[in-house]
């Protein structure tokens, strides 16, 4: 084990070759490949906000082989608050509810991987590994809603890790959310890459004949080999497609999202994706280019070279072609979408794909007007 200096700043974005990235500072925060079977990233580098930054040294004794294999483990967050408000321009929604930290799904491309290093912890594959669950996340919204003044809009759950992650099964803290949301008549928009939520249907499917619910199934691809390597432990692309279908057939308002687009990866599969949903009932259909913030970007490049070398260049250079030169740009109106001739035919393709299978042609908007604020919730009553 050896200690540096953190770096304040994330390194400049380079091209690196297969012989670089084995051979340069990334083989040191490189975690064997028999431990980290399931998992999608290899690097485990120290957050950024760390005094010391720590990284594998090998010593030439092979003591690292005999490491078990890495395990998930949970950890309890009594917190303070739940309902996380935004105020950012290219977002439809303020508010949004976030039941754990990190994710399991363990997406290599997933631009909260970055929060991670808030908790002191790696947005590589300690947000994979080492995760978060608030169990008092129902009580928190009950009072949140509950407090005078409290104006109702639609709340977003999933649009940082995805509250239907294998954790889910044991603390059913999404469910207990959508009971709290039911029983107020609160309209919630959900996104997640898991069948799981099909769990729920029972709830879902009384939210939405009052038109309180939408979910959206995330499906980036239909290559169940490339879907394992990307997104180890989320649900495969049929089973995305599955759920698609029994939320529609329950009568539950349901949209696919291609969240993220992969230019020389998964840009090809657009029309191949959109019409699969539609065929399993999706009305709705969106799309977000990938995204490479902080950390993510040499995750991301670290597994395009494990797993798509041939593809490594393009790849990169496409997406720096629709970032201003960079591997991201997080201007408003653009981090979403990019810009350039390829972002442009990117949209273009979607956007006709969509009209051609009968997405999109009426965009839903939920409603707030039956909402029934509860009394009291957990919040401490007055005095006189």
């Amino acid at each position: 084990m050896t200690l540096r200096p953190p770096l304040n700043e994330p390194p400049a974005p380079v091209e690196l070759t297969p012989v670089e990235l084995d051979h340069g500072a990334a083989e040191a925060a490189t975690v064997p490949e028999d431990r980290r079977r399931g998992r999608a990233a290899a690097l485990n580098k120290s957050g950024r906000f760390e005094p010391l930054a720590r990284e594998n040294f090998n010593d030439g004794w092979d003591s690292l082989d005999d490491l078990p294999p890495l395990k998930t483990e949970v950890q309890e967050e009594r917190a303070r608050t739940i309902i996380t408000r935004n105020e950012s321009p290219d977002l439809s929604f303020d508010r949004s509810i976030n039941p754990y930290r990190g994710c399991e799904h363990g997406c290599i491309y997933c631009f909260a991987r970055p929060s991670h290093a808030f908790m002191g912890l790696s947005p590589g594959l300690d947000f994979e590994t080492r995760l978060f669950a608030k169990p008092n996340a129902a009580q928190l919204l009950e009072r949140e809603l509950s407090r005078p003044g409290y104006t109702p809009r639609v709340i977003a759950i999933g649009t940082n890790t995805d509250p239907y992650q294998p954790l889910e099964r044991g603390y059913e803290l999404m469910r207990e959310i959508l009971e709290v949301l039911d029983t107020c008549s609160h309209p919630v928009a959900i996104v997640t890459k898991s069948a799981l939520v099909t769990r729920d249907i029972d709830i879902l499917s009384r939210m939405a004949e009052r038109n309180l619910v939408k979910v959206a199934l995330s499906v980036t691809t239909l290559d169940r080999k490339l879907c394992r390597a990307m997104e180890p432990r989320a649900s495969a692309p049929h089973k995305r497609l599955d759920a698609i279908k029994a939320l529609s057939e329950a009568g539950i308002p349901t949209s696919v999202m291609m969240a993220p687009v992969i230019p020389a990866l998964t840009d090809s599969e657009i029309e191949a994706i959109l019409e699969a949903a539609a065929e399993h009932g999706a009305n709705e259909a969106a799309f977000i280019l990938l995204r490479l913030p902080l950390e993510v970007s040499e995750l991301f490049r670290d597994w395009l070279l494990r797993h798509r070398p041939d593809r490594y260049r393009h790849v990169m250079n496409l997406i720096r072609s629709m970032r201003g030169g960079k591997d991201y740009d997080a201007k408003w109106g653009e981090r979403m979408r990019g810009r350039g001739p390829y972002a442009d035919q990117i949209a273009k393709r979607f956007s006709l794909a969509a009209k051609r299978f009968g997405l999109n042609l009426r965009r839903r908007k939920l409603s707030t007007d039956a909402f029934v604020q509860p009394q009291k919730g957990g919040v401490q009553l007055d005095l006189f």
